[in-house]
């Protein structure tokens, strides 16, 4: 379950738990050698375990054999290898920023106390000498300044609550009880998640028309299928084991019943051609930041961009969409007022994921002015398509709290979100 705990501000989540609960079974046929092994342990330095997005993660299996019944195959054993996600990606024992640093968190801390007074005066060492000088404040840092201040007790309030019931199970522990894991921080030898590099390849390829974006169906035992296949179209796991797929030399776990487009944004056709509508939609533009212009790791979005994903045409009647955001104000108005208009999609709560070490400290210190410990979560409904579902009398459409708090040990990886379901079953 990824549940852990859930109490009124939210709930507690294990996300390693979630990802290794579906699953990652291959099935393999093949004669049977004359002399039987063990079964033995390997581990698989890079291994990517995603079908929408790569986890960039390693992961260990352990074969077996088995004859299954009815087998049309003769003497063929079935060749089952079972992975599970590094729980090392999910060890998180001390924050991000230290206590060492956390001086420098006091002392700017002053800073978001001047929300009615937009300028301060600080002294500067320059040469030995000291000058004054008036730093003022821009509108977005005011506006950040003001929100933190909003919801800062709700934060530390719920998170406490579900971080004492995470101790009290055993499910957190205090670094007291992990001394060795909290004062050296683990280093994993892990490839690089090379799926951004893929969509931009995808935009390269030569246009297919309609009829060519037909939806691939990944067959038993199928070597044929090459990389160019699975760019720009539906790609389909229809049985009820794994699929493995290569990529740029890299290797992807397709779970069951389940199917990826793997396409640049502004290549939906293939989703559309579907026919299908969803009842939930998750969305994690990539938005523009500072950070992302400096590393260079993937292209953003625009905000024009963004509204030209076709959720209007891909949502059912009462769909549910929910949208991560950073905690860049600019953003969070853009969803609230620009981007959930323009898809008739009314915002009807906004939820907060907190990050917390395994010990149950905050990533980042709660009054940081840099990086906070939580990121947000915009979630709405189909205005228009809700309205007329719910003129049905058989059709109750449940209330969604607002202001609940996600917490959860983060993942070591770039931006890998927790699930928003109970379980994957």
């Amino acid at each position: 379950m990824s549940v852990v705990h859930e109490l009124s501000p939210g709930w507690l989540l294990d996300h390693l738990a979630f990802i290794n609960k579906i699953s990652y079974e291959l099935h393999q046929h093949h004669e049977p050698c004359c002399s039987k092994s063990r079964p033995t342990s390997v581990h698989l330095d890079s291994l990517h375990m995603d079908s929408v997005s790569s986890f960039g993660a390693s992961a260990t299996f352990v074969p077996s054999t088995s004859k299954p019944e009815n087998d049309d195959r003769g003497n063929c054993e079935m060749f089952i290898q079972k992975y599970v996600f590094r729980s090392e990606l999910f060890d998180i024992s001390k924050p991000y920023i230290t206590s060492a640093n956390h001086k420098e968190c006091q002392e700017s801390k002053e800073k978001e106390d001047l929300v009615n007074d937009v300028k301060k005066e600080i002294f500067i060492s320059i040469n030995g000498k000291k000058r004054k000088r008036c730093v003022a404040f821009n509108q977005g840092e005011l506006d950040a300044m003001e929100y933190h201040r909003k919801i800062r007790g709700l934060i530390l309030d719920g998170s406490s609550q579900l971080i004492q019931e995470g101790l009290t199970s055993g499910f957190l522990h205090s670094c007291s009880e992990k001394l060795n894991k909290c004062s050296e921080p683990i280093t994993l030898p892990l490839d690089t998640c090379n799926l951004s590099e893929l969509c931009e390849m995808a935009k390269h390829l030569p246009f297919l028309n309609e009829t060519e974006l037909q939806t691939l169906q990944l067959m038993e035992d199928d070597t044929s299928v090459t990389e160019q296949d699975l760019f720009s179209r539906i790609v389909e796991n229809t049985s009820s084991f794994t699929k493995i797929i290569t990529l740029m030399g890299q290797k992807y776990l397709l779970p069951p019943k389940s199917s990826f487009l793997l396409s640049d944004i502004s290549c939906m056709h293939p989703l559309l051609n579907c026919k299908k509508t969803y009842d939930v939609i998750v969305i994690d533009p990539p938005w523009q930041n500072k950070s992302v212009k400096r590393s260079n790791r993937y292209s953003y979005l625009s905000p024009l961009q963004i509204k030209q994903i076709p959720v209007p045409k891909l949502a059912a009647p009462s769909c549910l969409v929910v949208t991560w955001v950073t905690n860049r104000q600019k953003h969070l108005r853009f969803v609230k007022e620009e981007l959930y208009p323009s898809w008739s999609v009314e915002v009807v709560a906004e939820w907060h994921w907190v990050k917390i070490t395994s010990s149950g400290e905050f990533v980042f210190p709660l009054d940081s002015p840099h990086k906070k410990p939580y990121e947000g979560l915009i979630l709405g409904r189909v205005r228009e398509k809700a309205a007329l579902l719910l003129r049905n009398a058989d059709v109750k459409e449940l209330p969604i709290p607002d202001h609940k708090l996600i917490v959860s040990v983060p993942c070591t990886l770039h931006s890998h979100k927790p699930p928003l379901a109970g379980s994957p079953d």
